[in-house]
């Protein structure tokens, strides 16, 4: 999973299409790579994860990447004085693929985020093997961020399970609706589900996801 933009609501799509694969009977594991903004509680876009695929995987495993500022991995990591490690997110999703027979994985920000030093995001996901759900945003300027992410993953023969329109910022203006239109437009059958505004600490119901996760599994 990757998102148009950063706080589109990728976590609450991806919780959701994990509770729709998992009412599918599906064996679902989680993981998030890589989380910026981690406090004190944890990684809580990787426990929100492990909580709706009712998995009890290590939190080390599902995200062996933390870091406390919340930007960019490489710019989180270099305020701690660290550098990202490739090496443990690999290990990391050869043992949760081995251990689940579907796994939902969740990137940070967008796509050419860079995830570590030469490495963006789309190349993690390359690298991975596994096809891109891409979440947009569904207020003004998602048609030029949907089109720059849906033409980065062609550039990089990258495979899309499609798009998710979440409308992570409440209700739209008449002139976002008319925006969004549009899009949906363009989209056509990539657009595989769309999450409608929800009232504040409310996740989407599973069922929106329900016909992706019907051609997931």
């Amino acid at each position: 999973m990757t998102g148009t933009d950063t706080g589109v609501g990728k976590t609450f799509v991806g919780c959701a299409l994990v509770r729709a694969l998992r009412g599918r009977g599906a064996d679902v594991g989680v993981m998030k790579p890589i989380e910026t903004g981690v406090g004190a509680g944890g990684p809580s876009d990787a426990i929100a994860l492990c909580e709706a695929a009712g998995v009890d995987d290590p939190i080390e495993i599902v995200c062996p990447q933390r870091y406390a500022l919340p930007a960019a991995p490489t710019v989180a990591a270099a305020a701690e004085g660290r550098e990202v490690d490739l090496d443990a997110v690999r290990a990391a999703f050869e043992r949760l693929a081995a251990a689940h027979a579907t796994l939902v994985v969740e990137g940070a920000g967008g796509l050419l985020v860079p995830a570590a030093k030469g490495a963006s995001m789309a190349d993690l996901a390359r690298e991975l093997g596994l096809p891109l759900l891409v979440v947009a945003r569904a207020s003004l300027g998602t048609i030029n961020h949907t089109r720059l992410t849906l033409e980065a993953a062609a550039a990089r023969a990258l495979p899309l399970a499609g798009v998710v329109v979440s409308h992570a910022d409440g209700p739209l203006s008449p002139a976002d609706a008319a925006n969004l239109a549009a899009l949906r437009t363009y989209l056509g059958d990539r657009l595989v589900a769309e999450i409608p505004p929800l009232p504040p600490g409310t996740h989407p119901d599973e069922h929106h996801l329900a016909p992706l996760a019907a051609s997931l599994f």
